[in-house]
């Protein structure tokens, strides 16, 4: 089952996908000029999951957000509920940062997040699917505002189970988690040209040694292995699904000199640029 409901006005999307066999989404391919936000419930058994060319054990009973930007696939895609939806159609509201289009789901953590639900929370999110389905088919002037409630209620809920899930027992303050939630979507927005720590810590009014403590305390990533992963992450999607050469993502990059990005891409991942190509073509 495939639902839709797009706003004319604002052009937002809200897509939700059942337990379809199809369901998938290649970004550098045919997908690319659709930028959606993901969040993608397995409701049956473990499965596989790849992201950009990485294989997850997806388990059974989790939700997986999934930026706009990645690449995924699925073992057992008819196992799947996914809701799927663009900017327009939520953040053209102001919401609170930790449930917004940039917040904890997407940009709280550096890790992929498989956020578990017990049996209280598959029966709540059960019951907000049927009312999502039954929202989509009435189609009168107050759905777009009934739908974008339902969806900022599913997002909290899979938020405040990430947060319980994903931040330790030692947790920082509110607002030093948005410190590092505030890096990791500068970084998003800026590693193609900005590859320091000391770039993003003057962003945040912040010394190199201070954000690298709030990672420390937070997880075992430090601010520039974020980084780093970051732009590795990119270089493989561009070795992988386009045909341009290691010179010119080099340069896509912010490398000017195409050795000293071989000789960091190697060191990161144990082979050349090149060499990974021809590996994951075969």
């Amino acid at each position: 089952m495939k639902l839709s409901h797009i706003d004319p006005v604002s052009a937002g999307e809200l897509h939700l996908t059942i337990h379809e066999a199809t369901f998938d989404r290649w970004f550098f391919q045919r997908d690319r000029k659709d930028k959606f936000l993901t969040l993608a419930w397995n409701d049956g058994p473990q499965q596989k999951v790849t992201i950009d060319g990485i294989e997850y054990d997806f388990p059974a009973q989790t939700i997986l957000p999934l930026m706009v930007s990645q690449t995924f696939s699925f073992e057992k895609p008819e196992q799947l509920i996914a809701w799927q939806y663009n900017r327009n159609f939520y953040c053209i509201v102001d919401h609170d940062k930790e449930v917004s289009c940039v917040g904890f789901l997407f940009y709280g953590s550096a890790e992929t997040m498989f956020i578990k639900l017990d049996e209280q929370h598959q029966n709540k999110l059960n019951l907000l699917l049927q009312v999502f389905i039954d929202e989509f088919e009435d189609k009168d002037i107050i759905q777009h505002d009934m739908l974008q409630m339902m969806l900022k209620r599913l997002i909290i809920i899979i938020t405040r189970l990430g947060k319980k899930q994903y931040i330790p027992a030692t947790a920082l303050p509110d607002d030093k988690l948005d410190v590092i939630r505030k890096f990791n979507l500068m970084v998003e927005n800026n590693y193609r040209k900005e590859h320091t720590v000391q770039f993003y810590a003057a962003q945040l009014n912040k010394s190199s040694k201070t954000l690298a403590n709030y990672f420390l305390f937070y997880n075992n990533m430090s601010p520039l292995a974020v980084i780093q992963n970051r732009i590795v992450l990119e270089a493989k999607r561009l070795l992988m699904y386009t045909d341009k050469s290691a010179k010119e993502i080099a340069f896509e990059l912010g490398y000017e000199d195409a050795a000293y990005f071989s000789n960091f891409f190697k060191k990161q991942t144990g082979s050349a640029p090149t060499d990974f190509r021809i590996q994951k073509l075969r």
